[in-house]
Order: structure tokens, then C-alpha cells, then sequence
């Protein structure tokens, strides 16, 4: 198996991504293809012992700015590192890319390049949250700002499949991200998604609120893109805030420097429990490949770990099971929608 990884993509580029490349390879018997400029590219690897490692080098002269609009790379950038990263999946050299460049133009590129997994009405960007009781999936975190009861019923037949053969979690709880508990509280977008997803075979726990993302009490946890990016952001940016906080208290007396060299590692279990590096990356969920979508600022852990979490994917054929899962369940679907409408016109 080789993984196309977006060397010219990230803050830091290309250092970092290939770093955690060569570990990657070496860690996980893998083999890599490092797309981007060559030269540029050789530089970095050069400082690497290679022996014994599949690692090789693709060229593409464009390199995609953080900045871009995603519909110039359709238009103007096809021989960009992204571009010629996902074209390799396209064409079988590949099973997955992994990008930490501009996100919009990953997800275009993943868009037209390898196109939606038959049956998908919107492909999803996924996230994984650590929890009190381990991780969860949080979905959509930003493909999709309106979304229809279909869109999010797909999303949550699509976590399901990925937190079962990526995370390992065995007929995993699903929770619709909603402003209340009781079925009747939302839009009607959400309360009809409720009733799809009461009906389906899904493991569906019904309406959680913002409260219990971060409590285990769901292993898939579905919304809108626009609900979602809001959600990671908040999160983002407490987790920042805490930490910053905790650091000026530690620092402002003796008695909290002292406790600090007691409680040491526990800070250091806590600091990787809670480091999107551990993580990898977040999987573009629905599209006809593997596209996995990291962040900007990623060390070369995360981009390790999100070649593991590709490996994963592709080995658990998560696309396939994905399918095969919409397929069937749009029957399904059809019926609680038909039976919806029919409820709003009686009443």
C-alpha cells in the first residue's frame, strides 16, 4: 500500500510533512509518495537515512497558497501538489492523500477529482474528539453549511461505518447535535432527521446538546457543517484559553510551581489526550478515495499519525461498507420521509 502525501501543504511545508512521512514509512512498513516540487522536496529528505524505506518522490511544479479560492486549482493549478497527489489515488497508485495545505481546495480537488461514493448526496468532513470515556466522531465539521434530513442521516450512516473500523467501537452510539433532548425540539430539518434516524438499524441515542459532545455519551455525533465548524472552533479555542490559564496560575506562586513537579506527568498525559497530533487528521467522509484533511500548523506526528489513520481506513474497506450502507438504506429513507410529509399536512 502507498499513501500520496501533499508535501508543498501546511504552514511549515515541507519539513514537517516529510518528516513525518519517513516515520510514518518506517513505523509502519508503508510505502510513501511525496508529491510536490522535487528539488525543494530532495533537500529534507536528504537528511534522512532511507535504507529499507519505500519512499519516493513525484513532482509537481504548482503549489496551492493557503489563501487560494478552491476553484483556482480547478481552473488554473492541475499541476499543484494536491492536484497530482489525489490524480494518483484516482488512478490506483495510491490508496489515500493526506493534506495539512488549504483545506477548501483539498476538499474541491477530492470533489472533482475522485467524485462522491455512489448513492452520497454530500460527502462530510469528520473530526475525532477526545472524550471522558475515549473518542468520538463529530460530523459535519465544515463541507456543508445547509444541509437537508437526507444529508444528515448519510452523515451518521457514514460515522457509523468509521467509528466502527477505524476507532474500533462496536455498534457505536450516533447522537444528533440539537439545542434539546425531547424529539420535538430543533428545526425541521433536525426533527425529521430524528425520525429517520429512529427508525433506521443505526444505534441511535436520539438529541444530544453541546454539553454532552465531550461525554461519551456518543461514540457518532451529526450536524450541519455550519453547527459543526462553529462546535470545533469553540473547542479549539477553549482548549488554547485553558491552557494558557493554567500556565499563568501555575507560574504566579511557589506552591503552584511545586505542585506542578509533582503533577507532571499527569499534565503531559492530559496535554496528549487533548493534541489534535494524535489524531492525524480529519477524513473526508463519502468520496469515491481516501482524502484525509489535516491541519495547517501539523507537526510531523500528526501527519504520522494521519497516514496511520488513512492505512486504517483503506484497510478496513470503510468506503466500500459506506456504500453498500447507503444503498440499502435509502428505501428506508423514502418511507419515514414520505410518512413526515404526510404527518405535516395533517396537522
Amino acid at each position: 500500500m502507498k499513501i500520496a502525501v501533499d508535501a508543498m501543504g501546511g504552514d511549515d511545508a515541507p519539513g514537517p510533512i516529510v518528516e513525518g512521512a519517513v516515520l510514518a514509512a518506517r513505523e509502519y512498513g508503508i510505502g510513501i509518495l511525496l508529491v510536490g516540487d522535487s528539488a525543494v522536496i530532495r533537500k529534507d529528505l536528504d537528511r534522512y537515512d532511507l535504507s529499507g524505506l519505500d519512499v519516493s518522490i513525484v513532482h509537481a511544479a504548482q503549489k496551492v497558497e493557503m489563501g487560494e479560492a478552491p476553484s483556482v486549482v480547478i481552473r488554473r493549478k492541475r499541476d499543484s501538489s494536491i492536484w497530482v497527489a489525489t490524480e494518483r489515488v484516482k488512478q490506483g497508485d495510491a490508496a489515500a492523500v493526506i493534506s495539512a495545505g488549504n483545506s477548501g481546495a483539498t476538499m474541491a480537488t477530492a470533489f472533482f477529482i475522485l467524485g462522491p461514493l455512489q448513492g452520497v448526496e454530500r460527502p462530510a468532513i469528520a473530526t475525532i474528539l477526545p472524550t471522558l470515556t475515549g473518542s468520538a466522531i463529530l460530523l459535519d465539521v465544515g463541507a456543508n453549511v445547509d444541509c437537508k434530513p437526507l444529508h444528515l442521516f448519510q452523515f451518521a450512516t457514514m460515522g457509523h461505518e468509521y467509528a466502527e473500523w477505524v476507532l474500533q467501537k462496536s455498534h457505536p452510539k450516533i447522537g444528533l447535535l440539537n439545542i434539546g433532548e425531547e424529539e420535538t425540539k430543533g428545526n425541521e430539518v433536525t426533527k425529521e432527521a430524528y425520525k429517520i434516524l429512529k427508525a433506521s438499524p443505526l444505534n441511535f441515542i436520539g438529541n444530544i446538546e453541546g454539553r454532552d459532545v465531550y461525554s461519551g455519551a456518543a461514540d457518532v455525533i451529526v450536524c450541519d457543517g455550519f453547527i459543526g465548524n462553529v462546535a470545533l472552533k469553540v473547542s479549539e479555542g477553549l482548549a488554547d484559553a485553558l491552557g494558557k490559564l493554567l500556565k499563568r496560575e501555575i507560574a504566579a506562586t511557589l506552591g503552584g510551581r511545586l505542585g506542578y513537579f509533582f503533577l507532571r506527568s499527569a499534565f503531559q498525559r492530559f496535554r496528549r489526550r487533548v493534541d489534535y497530533a494524535e489524531y492525524g487528521g480529519a477524513p473526508l467522509l463519502g468520496v469515491n478515495g481516501i482524502s484525509i484533511i489535516c491541519h495547517g500548523r501539523s507537526s510531523a506526528k500528526a501527519i504520522k499519525n494521519a497516514i496511520r489513520v488513512a492505512r486504517t481506513q483503506a484497510e478496513g474497506r470503510v468506503n466500500e461498507r459506506i456504500q453498500k450502507d447507503i444503498e440499502e438504506s435509502m428505501v428506508l429513507y423514502n418511507k419515514v420521509h414520505e410518512e413526515y410529509l404526510q404527518s405535516l399536512k395533517r396537522d
